[in-house]
């Protein structure tokens, strides 16, 4: 296994990459966090061959619990910690739109809460699967007092359809169980503890590697999906033509 920084695991299994958060229990997405993410993206974008799906998940009770406030907080100024704050929230846009043009399936297995940008960065994931025993989906910005990044609202937007379950989730601070989000249409399938959700996504791993689509032309169709989304993290689609 691979790791970075001590924050990511990365493991194989036959063609399913298994990405696994393993730094603090609630998994705040920091500078090491977000660069061992970046990281690990860059990887298995230049990696990847027909058949390849990615799997993230994390350890605990927590998928991941947003930016790393208390760091920001801890800087010697007001000033210095909107920086920092502004730093995560610039560097973090380059992992969603990495996921966004990842050559290859991709799953999120929430194994817990996932707040503000660790809602993200699961619903930035082709499937999403979630723990109903345990955890939210949760946009505390309104709560908090902070502005949502545009790049946060344009995928927000293009992957949930329902201009109602927008409102509620953006503005109304909602909190979302399992299944309730799926029957939103957020998350795809609920399961009742962790390792039933990891399991149901290497299943569905699997099922997905078997189609050994191409890469880039599975990339290139995610991105004429969402086109509002990958303008605003600047992707283009590449229009590949593999056969003829």
């Amino acid at each position: 296994m691979d790791k970075k920084e001590n924050e990511c695991g990365l493991e194989k299994r036959g063609n399913v990459w298994v990405l696994t958060l393993t730094g603090d229990k609630q998994h705040r997405l920091n500078p090491t966090l977000i660069n061992s993410l970046l990281s690990i993206l860059s990887k298995l974008s230049s990696q990847a061959t027909p058949g390849s799906v990615l799997l993230t998940t994390a350890h605990g009770r927590f998928f991941s619990n947003g930016f790393d406030l208390p760091w920001a907080r801890a800087a010697a100024s007001p000033s210095a910690a909107v920086d920092r704050l502004q730093s995560m929230v610039d560097s973090l846009k380059p992992v969603a739109a990495a996921l966004m043009s990842l050559p290859m399936p991709t799953i999120a297995a929430v194994n817990g809460h996932a707040s503000a940008a660790g809602f993200l960065l699961a619903i930035c994931h082709d499937y999403m699967l979630m723990r109903s025993d345990h955890g939210v989906l949760y946009m505390p910005e309104v709560d908090l007092g902070l502005p949502i990044p545009d790049y946060f609202t344009a995928v927000m937007r293009s992957k949930i359809g329902s201009a109602a379950t927008l409102r509620d989730l953006l503005l109304g601070g909602a909190k979302v169980k399992a299944a309730e989000a799926v029957k939103m249409g957020i998350v795809d399938w609920a399961h009742d503890s962790t390792e039933k959700v990891v399991e149901a996504a290497m299943r569905l791993g699997e099922e997905l590697a078997q189609r050994k689509w191409v890469g880039e032309v599975y990339a290139d169709i995610r991105k004429s999906l969402y086109p509002e989304a990958c303008g605003v993290l600047g992707l283009t689609q590449k229009m590949i033509v593999s056969k003829i």
